[in-house]
């Protein structure tokens, strides 16, 4: 049975884009599971003007797709939803929500608790925070909680002005930062995968394993977002935060138990042995691209807010090291783009091959080669697992053929399967930190980026260089051929 969560949700920027595709469809989803029933209000604030009325009706506008949903539940639902227009640098508009805030706990009986999510631009979050503290709008009474959409800073030193200004405010127990890819099922899976399989953990090092890949290909280009992206690029959009938090996943030890706080401790272990590269190694590590026109698609110079003369990365392939016990060793590429061949985000586990391969003895007269065992986890848009390994093809004679073991999750599952931010949601008016990145994560993540992206800041690149519809420049793969590897998941293969 689903328990309810009892919470005023302060929403800053209750009108944008996010809050309408996703953040408003997530809610209703608790709400139709009973984890949100009778004891729960959303305030909406933006600057622009609505009354409660009309804002209930963008709600029920957002949520009009939800499937089963019961007659008049949404009319039910969104009379939780109210509205206040706000400005949040004028600290007298503060004492209007902290007024219109405890009005909803007493009507909606929220026993004091409250979370404040913010889904705007990154430079608020610190006057926000600021002035619910001096403002007075936090609880004495429940739980006071702060859920922050990414970008968490440009660099190292703007997030830790960031962090530093949120924590005037908030005690790190307080504070959620949203990665949404922490929330999917199959990025989830990847603890259940390692730590509830022996026959899984006990190869899971630098004895067995060859290398691992990571990949979170987009098929579309920047679209609508070329004005931030352009600002943004591959490496901070989804590399130092994305990829990094999956990378800290698949490297991590075993935690002691399967709580927030031992699994918080054992990521920040494994991105504390990420190898920094020197500017010379990340030069020699780190592969970066910008798609051009092809295909019948503009180049990304082309598309409206991006500069004609952009460096402005939209792929970036690369190679990290751990320098520890586990993984010394053993390479982890990982590469991001847009407008590749499709989209999909996989992880790749290449074994190593046997030190005799007996099946390639002269004798046999056999020119085959054994194919390295590989474990595959479908993250999207297909989740699940795939294991090849090498059988007898069938037939006189003994030759060798690579089968996959497969389970992939059936569509009643994926039904049931909660979505990214209606998970990350729950388990914030739960508490629960386990899907959510903590400082010291994102700390170590950015020192790491940092070298990169200084380096690339001084050199001019040679863009475009790779045609849509493909997996990247060619670099990309030569950066796994100098290592006599190559990617598991190759256009035509």
């Amino acid at each position: 049975m689903a328990t309810e969560n009892k919470a005023v949700i302060t929403l800053f920027g209750a009108t944008g884009d996010l809050a309408k595709r996703k953040l408003y469809t997530a809610l209703f989803k608790l709400y139709q599971k009973g984890y949100l029933q009778d004891h729960f209000a959303l305030l909406g604030t933006s600057r622009h003007p609505y009354t409660d009325e009309e804002f209930q009706q963008v709600v029920r506008d957002s949520i009009k797709d939800v499937e089963e949903t019961r007659k008049g539940e949404a009319a039910d639902f969104s009379k939780h939803f109210f509205y206040k227009s706000h400005d949040v640098t004028k600290p007298e508009h503060y004492t209007i929500l902290k007024k219109r805030i405890e009005e909803l706990d007493k009507q909606f009986g929220t026993e004091g608790n409250r979370l404040f999510y913010m889904s705007m631009a990154p430079q608020f979050f610190g006057t926000i925070a600021m002035n619910l503290k001096k403002q007075d709008l936090l609880s004495d009474e429940g739980f006071n909680r702060l859920v922050i959409e990414k970008p968490f800073g440009r660099d190292f030193d703007s997030a830790k002005k960031l962090n530093d200004e949120l924590s005037k405010t908030f005690d790190e127990n307080q504070i959620f930062r949203i990665d949404h890819y922490l929330g999917k099922e199959m990025v989830q899976n990847i603890q259940a995968l390692r730590f509830g399989n022996t026959i899984i953990e006990s190869l899971w090092n630098n004895r067995y394993i060859d290398n691992i890949q990571v990949t979170l290909s987009e098929k579309l280009g920047v679209e609508e977002r070329a004005g931030y992206y352009d600002n943004s690029g591959a490496l901070r959009d989804m590399v130092q935060n994305h990829i990094m938090q999956i990378v800290a996943q698949l490297a991590m030890e075993q935690p002691v138990s399967f709580t927030d706080t031992d699994v918080r401790v054992e990521k920040i272990k494994a991105l504390r042995s990420l190898r920094v590269y020197t500017p010379s190694e990340a030069a020699a590590n780190f592969v970066r691209g910008q798609y051009d026109a092809g295909n019948g698609t503009e180049a990304y110079r082309d598309a409206d807010g991006v500069a004609p003369d952009s460096g402005t990365e939209t792929f970036v392939a690369a190679k990290l090291m751990f320098d520890n016990y586990r993984w010394s060793g053993v390479p982890f590429y990982v590469r991001t783009g847009k407008k590749l061949a499709d989209k999909f985000t996989r992880i790749d586990v290449v074994f190593k091959k046997p030190l005799i391969d007996i099946f390639a003895d002269p004798r046999h007269e056999s020119d085959q080669t054994l194919n390295s065992n590989v474990l595959t986890i479908f993250v999207e848009p297909k989740s699940g697992f795939a294991m090849q390994l090498n059988a007898k093809r069938a037939g006189q004679g003994f030759t060798t053929q690579p089968v996959d073991l497969k389970y992939l999750q059936s569509d009643t599952d994926k039904k049931e399967s909660p979505e990214p931010y209606e998970r990350l949601f729950h388990d914030a008016l739960e508490g629960n930190h386990t899907n959510f990145a903590s400082w010291a994560e994102i700390a170590y993540a950015w020192k790491f980026v940092d070298v990169i992206r200084k380096l690339w800041d001084i050199e001019k690149p040679q863009f475009p260089n790779y045609v849509p519809g493909s997996m990247g420049p060619a670099a990309s793969d030569e950066l796994l051929a100098r290592d006599g590897r190559q990617w598991v998941y190759r256009l035509n293969h």
